[in-house]
């Protein structure tokens, strides 16, 4: 099916390579590479996650800085790649620990091992972590994961003094703890990407979330694991509105759910009767539950943009924020973005008096301005004014010229759809039996748009 499979640094430095078949030539690296960095499109400075050149398919994702990839030179399917690309990213991650360029080419020799196994003439063979470590033996050579940025949703709860534990994200799911000693303990991340529309007077016109439960479990023995879900939990649209009466009772509140999906290991027996999912965890990390929730909900963010004529060849934005979430939630991470008209030579910004961990910036190439944040506290509101100096007149198109506005952000603990955990109930060993559990909430941003 895939010709080739190779894992390249930021750089362009061939970390992995792996030939199947032989149809394609050696060069294929650089200059899939080459065509990445210096990618020419009409629809984006970015390169597209497939792209022919010379009658080769380049299908690749990028996961921890790392461009995985894969080339074909039959009509392969692209959804079916990129998904196999994603789960191979995640099976190395389940065996290092911690994904980067130092822990492949520490580990190169364990990892050649796994191409081995999931892959064999071009065919994906199997992608999962437990099924592979009956036939991978190889140790991890652990990388020291505090002198690295940590990556992944729960980097968000390393912050502060009060710590959640972060192993999750830099733990091998084969290797033991110094002293031959196992951890017990499980994570349950439930991430949440939502899409909003605005329209100009700054109502809802779209609102979509797309959810997952994900879980990654160090618990030895394999014990059932029953997941217990709010007791209010709706499937299917009901035409009720919750926007309205946005408030909590008893087991977390009404959530209702357009559709979702299950893990093949969850078993839905109690599921109808009191919303409890049962299971027994497989090795490394995988999604017990995705869902999507189109039911209108409040929205984290409030965002306002207008733009006005302040003088000949001369034009002004006012972008303004607000944080509807609690003041106990940070977001990280904010940046906004706003195209303007592609005859704009200038933009100067004034920023809010004692603004701080704010930077502005006037992307001429792409005829567009950024505005990050470090972060937003719920309840704030943050302003930033923008003057736009044109070449030409704008003959009152502006609103038609610039924009829409596009933010993206990552607020932890919380979550749009409250869709809670209200227990993790663990199959007890023996009476003293009582493995550490960590359940976290991500939201991020999918598609948050302001339109003019």
């Amino acid at each position: 099916m895939i010709s080739q499979f190779f894992v390249l640094s930021q750089r362009g430095d061939n970390i992995v390579f792996r030939d199947y078949r032989g149809e394609v030539q050696k060069g294929s690296a650089e200059i899939f590479f080459r065509k990445v960095k210096f990618w020419k499109g009409d629809e984006g400075e970015e390169a597209p996650p497939v792209f022919n050149v010379d009658g080769v398919n380049y299908i690749h994702v990028k996961v921890a800085g790392l461009f995985f990839v894969a080339t074909a030179r039959v009509n392969v399917s692209p959804s079916l790649v990129l998904e196999l690309l994603q789960r191979i990213a995640r099976v190395i991650k389940d065996y290092l620990g911690v994904l980067n360029e130092d822990s492949l080419r520490k580990n190169f020799v364990l990892v050649y091992e796994l191409l081995d196994e999931v892959i064999d003439f071009g065919y994906p063979q199997t992608t999962s972590t437990e099924v592979l470590k009956l036939y991978v033996f190889n140790e991890p050579i652990m990388v020291d994961a505090a002198r690295m940025p940590p990556l992944g949703p729960a980097a968000m709860f390393m912050q502060g003094t009060k710590r959640m534990p972060g192993t999750a994200v830099t733990k091998s799911v084969v290797a033991n703890e110094p002293g031959g000693k196992k951890r017990e303990e499980i994570f349950v991340d439930i991430i949440e990407k939502i899409s909003v529309t605005f329209s100009s007077s700054g109502y809802i016109l779209t609102s979509e979330i797309d959810g997952t439960i994900q879980m990654k479990s160090y618990l030895s023995g394999n014990p059932e694991i029953r997941l217990a879900l709010n007791e209010d939990l709706s499937i299917g649209r009901s035409g009720a509105s919750v926007y309205a009466d946005y408030r909590s009772s008893t087991g977390g509140g009404l959530v209702i759910l357009d559709d979702c999906n299950f893990h093949e290991s969850v078993h839905l027996d109690s599921f109808d009767m009191d919303r409890t999912l049962a299971l027994i965890p497989p090795d490394g990390e995988f999604s017990v539950m995705n869902y999507r929730m189109t039911q209108e909900f409040k929205p984290p963010f409030r965002v306002n943009a207008f733009i006005e004529e302040a003088g000949p060849l001369k034009a002004e934005v006012i972008l303004k924020i607000r944080a509807d979430f609690s003041p106990s939630v940070t977001a990280n991470t904010i940046a906004v973005q706003m195209p303007v008209p592609t005859y704009t030579t200038r933009v100067s910004f004034e920023l809010e008096p004692g603004a701080v961990g704010q930077t502005t910036d006037f992307k001429e190439g792409m005829k567009r301005f950024e505005w990050c944040l470090k972060k937003i506290v719920g309840g704030s509101e943050h302003t930033l004014h923008a003057k736009l100096t044109f070449s030409q007149e704008s003959h009152g198109n502006l609103t038609r010229e610039a924009g829409p506005v596009n933010m993206n952000f990552t607020i932890p603990m919380y979550n749009a759809s409250r869709l809670m955990v209200r227990y993790l109930h663990i199959a007890k060993k023996s009476k003293t039996y009582n493995p550490y559990r960590w359940v976290r909430y991500v939201t991020q941003a999918n598609s948050y748009v302001a339109r003019l």
